[in-house]
């Protein structure tokens, strides 16, 4: 007799550092094309969102403030789908990464393809397609976030870089120090190199822009595929 495994945890197929590396990649490139492309729109992080909202109040900029109000909806609504999606899936006993992250990579295509519609984006973000750019954004960084609570949480936060940075300066003071145990060792490398990603992908997400447009966005998105592609979509059969 068989039974199924109804674990919604991400396959073991990819390495914990490597997952958390290319999430950490891909949340710094596209939050900073993102950014870039619509004069400083937060597509994976909140609380910017939050201070620039504060800022265009107080010396609002044309065409650039309803987008940034429109953001903060989208990215409660990719946190909403992405939960919804992990329950009904866990409770048909399926593996639930593969589904979730296909939706992020739809949104993502979508905010590529709203993006070139919406180019060239001048000074007002206010435009129907570059406003559906940057709700398609939100969301699908709003599911990233999500994600990387529901799908993988032991990875290393992928997108809000302020608390791996803390923990990694304590972490090499006492290795300075010499008092770090080999605990303290494995965390410091574990937050290393997703903040070095995350560097990187900023990096790459403002040049991409600058030199391709919104197109750029087919990095993140041929990174994403791949890592859909190495997630199970079906919980295997084992004996009982």
């Amino acid at each position: 007799m068989a039974t199924t495994i109804t674990t919604s945890a991400a396959s073991g197929a990819q390495s914990e550092p490597v997952q958390a590396m290319c999430l950490a990649f891909l949340a710094g490139y596209v939050d900073t094309l993102g950014f870039v492309a619509l004069f400083g729109l937060f597509t994976a992080h909140v609380t910017g969102n939050f201070v620039l909202i504060g800022a265009e109040l107080a010396r609002p900029s044309h065409g650039v403030l309803l987008i940034k109000f429109l953001a903060f909806p989208a990215f409660i609504a990719g946190v909403v789908v992405a939960r919804l999606l992990t329950v009904a899936l866990e409770r048909a006993g399926r593996p639930t990464a593969a589904y979730v992250q296909t939706v992020q990579w739809l949104l993502l295509l979508g905010f590529m393809a709203a993006g070139v519609m919406a180019s060239p984006v001048s000074t007002d973000t206010g435009t129907p397609w570059a406003l559906a750019a940057g709700m398609m954004g939100a969301a699908a960084m709003g599911i990233h976030n999500a994600s990387s609570k529901l799908q993988f949480p032991t990875l290393t936060p992928t997108t809000v870089m302020t608390g791996n940075v803390t923990q990694l300066v304590i972490d090499l003071v006492d290795i300075a120090r010499g008092e770090a145990p080999p605990a303290v060792r494995a965390r410091c490398g574990k937050f290393f190199w997703p903040v070095v990603a995350f560097g990187c992908g900023a990096i790459g997400g403002a040049y991409a822009y600058v030199r391709c447009g919104f197109w750029g966005l087919l990095l993140p998105l041929a990174l994403l595929l791949t890592m859909i592609a190495r997630q199970p979509w079906r919980t295997p059969a084992v004996a009982s």
